[in-house]
Formats: C-alpha cells, sequence, structure tokens
C-alpha cells in the first residue's frame, strides 16, 4: 500500500515500526497501531488519499483515513488501525488576523496561533487548559472549550467557514446559507447538491425529535449536533443553514477539514480574580447564580483533594514554580489564615476571573460580585496582582503531574473525566458519582469549570492488572446512567471517541442514534472517515485497545 500511496502523494508515507508505535496513543488510555502514517503536503493529497481509499476500499473494507492533529485528544479520537493522516508537519499556516475571519490549517499548534493573534490584541476565547498542547484541527474536531466558554461558549461559535474534502474527494466551501442560498445549493444535481439536500430533509422530518433530544446543558460534546445546524440570524430573522455547526465536534468522522477561518475576540487588558472558599458543595450552586449576571470570564473549580495534594507536594511545586518552599509558601499566608478561621481545609475553591477593557469597569464588577455573594456562608479574597493568581493555577496543574509520578504503576485515567450537568444538581450528584468510585476503591480528584456544572474526575488506576482495567466499563456503566438521572451530558468537552461512544445511548434514544448513522451515511458512505466514533463503536473494541503501559 506504502508504494501504491507514494506514486500520487506529494507528502510522507511512513510504515516503521517506531512512527507506528508512537502514533498508536494519544493522551487517552488506548493503545491502537496504525498500518501507515502519511504526512500530505496540501489539501490535493488529501483529496488524493481519499480517492485511494475510495477505490481500493471494496478489495479492502478495513481501508480508512483518520485524521490527527497534535494528538493531545483523551478520548482516543485520532486513533485507528488504517491509515493516520497527520497534518502538523506541513499544513499549519494562518493567514491575516483578522477579528471577523482569521484563516487558518487544522495543523497549527495553538500556542504558536496565539502569538499571532496577541500581537493584535485578540484572542480565541474557546481555547483549552491543554492550549500549550493542543492544535486548531483538534480544537475544531472536538469542539472544545476551557475556562472562558462560560463567557464564550465553546468552538462552534467561532467557525466561521471551513473547507472540507468530503467521501468524493473533492474540496468543499462550507459556510452559513440563507434559505434561498440553501435551496439553489440543494438544486444542485452533484454530490455537494445531494449531501445538503439529504441532510436538510433528515432535520425537516424529524425537526421536533432532534430538538427535544438536544442536552439541556450549558456545555456538550457527544453525539452529532443535528440540532444546532438549522437557525435563525439574530439581527434579520432570517432562516440559516450552516453545516459548520455539524462538522464542528464531528471528531474527523464525516470529512477531512484542511483549512477554517475562525473569529475572535479583543483580548481584555484589565482583570482581578477572586478566590471563594466554601465549606461545602451545597452553596456553590447560589453563588454561582448569584455571579452569573456580572458576566465573570471564568468560574473555575477545584476540590479539597486537589488542596491536599498541593499541600503534599508544596517542595516539588515551589521548584516548578523556580522559587524556594518558604517564598512559595509564603503567597498563601492569607489563604492559611482564612483556613483558621473556617477551622479547617476548604471543601472547595471557585476562582472568579473578572476581565473587562478599563480598570474602572473591572473593579465595579467586583464590588458587584462581593456584594452578591455576601448574603452565603462562605469566605473570599479579592486577589488583583498577577503573581498572586498565578499560584492557584501552579498549584492545581504540577499537583495532578506530580501524582502521576509519585504514585507507582498507575497512570491518569480519563474514561469518566468530562461530564455536565445543571449547576443546581451538582451538590446532589458529586456524593453519589463518588460513591461509585469509592465502591470501586477508585481515588479521584474533581476540578472544572463550575459556571457551566462541567466537571473533570481524574482517576489514577494501575492499568497492567486486569482486577484494575475489568472496573473500567461496569464504573462507566453506573456512572453514565447517574449523569442520564439527572438529564446531563457524558462530555461537556472532550468528545466521544472510542471510550464513549459506545455509551451514546445512555444519552439518546434509539431514534435518535438512527439519525446519527443515517447522517455518518449522507456524509460518509463507504465509512472511509475515522470508523468506529460517534456511531459503530462498540465494549467490545473499548476494552480490548486499552494500554496495559
Amino acid at each position: 500500500m506504502k508504494e501504491e500511496i507514494k506514486k500520487f502523494f506529494k507528502g510522507e508515507v511512513l510504515e516503521d515500526d517506531k512512527t507506528l508505535e508512537a502514533y498508536s496513543k494519544d493522551a487517552s488510555l488506548f493503545k491502537v497501531r496504525p498500518r501507515l502514517v502519511v504526512y500530505p503536503k496540501d489539501g490535493e493529497d488529501i483529496e488524493s488519499l481519499v480517492k485511494f481509499v475510495n477505490n481500493y476500499k471494496e478489495s479492502d473494507p478495513t481501508l480508512s483515513l483518520t485524521i490527527r492533529a497534535a494528538g493531545s485528544d483523551m478520548s482516543g479520537g485520532p486513533l485507528n488501525e488504517s491509515i493516520i493522516v497527520d497534518v502538523t508537519k506541513y499544513l499549519n499556516q494562518i493567514g491575516s488576523v483578522e477579528p471577523d475571519g482569521t484563516s487558518v490549517e487544522p495543523g497549527m499548534f495553538y500556542r504558536d496561533f496565539e502569538k499571532k493573534t496577541l500581537e493584535k490584541g485578540l484572542i480565541l476565547p474557546c481555547y483549552t487548559a491543554s492550549k500549550n498542547l493542543c492544535a486548531l484541527g483538534g480544537m475544531i474536531a472536538n469542539n472544545c472549550g476551557g475556562q472562558m466558554s462560560l463567557r464564550y461558549g465553546k468552538m462552534e461559535n467561532f467557525v466561521k467557514s471551513s473547507i472540507y474534502v468530503f467521501s468524493d474527494g473533492k474540496s468543499y466551501e462550507v459556510k452559513a446559507l440563507t434559505k434561498p442560498e440553501l435551496d439553489l445549493k440543494m438544486a444542485q444535481d452533484d454530490f455537494e447538491g445531494h449531501l445538503y439536500k439529504k441532510t436538510y430533509d433528515l432535520l425537516q422530518n424529524n425537526q421536533q425529535l432532534i430538538q427535544n433530544a438536544k442536552p439541556k446543558v450549558s456545555k456538550n460534546s457527544a453525539g452529532y449536533y443535528l440540532w444546532n445546524v438549522q437557525s435563525r440570524a439574530l439581527d434579520t430573522g432570517e432562516e440559516i443553514f450552516d453545516l459548520n455547526k455539524l462538522l464542528t465536534g464531528a471528531q474527523g468522522t464525516l470529512g477531512i477539514m484542511t483549512e477554517a477561518e475562525v473569529t475572535l475576540v479583543p483580548v481584555k487588558t484589565h482583570h482581578d480574580l477572586i478566590a471563594i472558599f466554601f465549606k461545602s458543595w451545597n452553596d456553590m450552586p447560589g453563588v454561582v447564580n448569584a455571579l452569573l449576571p456580572h458576566e465573570p470570564e471564568s468560574l473555575e473549580t477545584f476540590d479539597k483533594d486537589t488542596i491536599k495534594l498541593g499541600l503534599r507536594f508544596m517542595p516539588e511545586i515551589a521548584k516548578k514554580a523556580g522559587t524556594n518552599l518558604l517564598s512559595f509558601a509564603a503567597k498563601f499566608l492569607p489563604e492559611a489564615l482564612i483556613g483558621i478561621e473556617m477551622l479547617g481545609l476548604p471543601e472547595l475553591i471557585v476562582l472568579v476571573e473578572v476581565a473587562e477593557e478599563s480598570e474602572e469597569e473591572v473593579k465595579r464588577k467586583v464590588r458587584d460580585m462581593v456584594e452578591k455573594i455576601k448574603p452565603f456562608k462562605i469566605w473570599h479574597r479579592v486577589i488583583e496582582k498577577d503573581s498572586e493568581e498565578e499560584k492557584f493555577w501552579i498549584v492545581r496543574r504540577e499537583s495532578f503531574n506530580l501524582l502521576r509520578e509519585h504514585v507507582k504503576g498507575k497512570r491518569t485515567a480519563p474514561f469518566i473525566d468530562d461530564f455536565c450537568i445543571g449547576v443546581d444538581k451538582v451538590p446532589e450528584f458529586l456524593p453519589r458519582a463518588k460513591k461509585i468510585l469509592k465502591d470501586f476503591n477508585i481515588d479521584v480528584n474533581i476540578a472544572g469549570h463550575a459556571g457551566n456544572g462541567n466537571f473533570h474526575i481524574i482517576p489514577l488506576i494501575d492499568l497492567s492488572l486486569e482486577s484494575e482495567r475489568s472496573k473500567l466499563i461496569p464504573v462507566a456503566n453506573k456512572f453514565y446512567d447517574l449523569v442520564a438521572e439527572y438529564k446531563g451530558s457524558i462530555t461537556g468537552e472532550h468528545n466521544d471517541g472510542i471510550v464513549r461512544t459506545p455509551y451514546l445511548n445512555k444519552m439518546y434514544s434509539e431514534e435518535i442514534l438512527e439519525l446519527f448513522k443515517q447522517t455518518k451515511q449522507i456524509f460518509d458512505p463507504l465509512n472511509i472517515f475515522n470508523p468506529g466514533k460517534k456511531v459503530s463503536g462498540t465494549l467490545e473494541y473499548l476494552s480490548s485497545h486499552i494500554a496495559l503501559e
């Protein structure tokens, strides 16, 4: 196969053991060894690959194409057994940086993208916590979100247009269409026209079913977002049809993106932080709901167990922060005094980021927020210095890194890592969720986005032991049943991939799952794009591809 591809492919084609081994993993708990890894030079190379797979699919049904960018995905999204298409080597360019539309290729790392946008005082605000690792293609494929999503929403809000290679091996521009433009598109007697017509008919014929299935949470990355495609323009009320709302978050299962035009927002240059300390999760929903009308930039949370990790690893964290233990510990003296007043460690800390274009506006919002939280039995500090703000993020980030290093044989196993439920349900939900994990003797830390009810559970497991691996599916079953009971999402940010596709039936009815299959069939009738994700994933495949180290 390698020699056949090299006849038409301008990029590189590799099949050596070292390369295949490297591409058999991402940030998930899986290992899936591919047959080939290719580095396309341009969109024409990707078009040629799609045509090649189409031509040989009948004689080799296992052939497929899985796009890969940074490989920082936690769901196994960019893993597959056929051809891996790495776009980071060549498809990594950015166009002119403009607020209303900046063109970028999928292989550009976000850290490089952000340097360019910050030069113009602009930012893509849906960046993730792993922003120093991830690339734009993966961010779009997963419909990423992060700490600023509370105010700005997820990636789906920022993709203005895109270019995709679809299953006929041709490139198409995808952008929002008015109803007259859509009618013209559907009248085309070609692949593109048929794709739009079939998608439109599927949505129209199942309108109520689809709208009823839309998760009632502020963040969701599970399934195909059929409810997002049709909307009305806010300014004119005109009907809009935008396939980007479906393709964003589809994990490369409907086509391969070669370019996207994303919108940006101005950086808010003035900011303060309010650190809020709680003795109980019960007070969190009321405080969050009191703060949300004031549009905080973010509401980030970490729990008592994370605080304990920070204390346990304080000497090493200080070293990583480039200072000595005494100096670093001294930064937390105000928090220590609050702890004395609280008679112990807080159950959780919520960090409220306030950012605006003027110092006066920041101070006014902080005063208003502090006034709003006075009726609650909580403690707070207003932090104005960047160096003081950073100490919290250092502790949160390095605690988990050091925990991995110190617990011999265990590794982070992201398998129920990203649920989202209504904020008001969190105090009731979390004790039940923790009990499931405790019953299976799994210790976890919880951090996340309090304003969205989106939390990340970080378990450490020795995956080399069958007794430990055997816990994953029973725990996930119970956990996702609980999420479904609270009408939440099994993934607010990290998407389905190998790890959650088999559990989509916990969230969606059989009728909706059938519509997901029909959507896949419309876009990808030969199943050449990243198979086994979003549809047709199985627990057998999941359990048989867990990495043992």
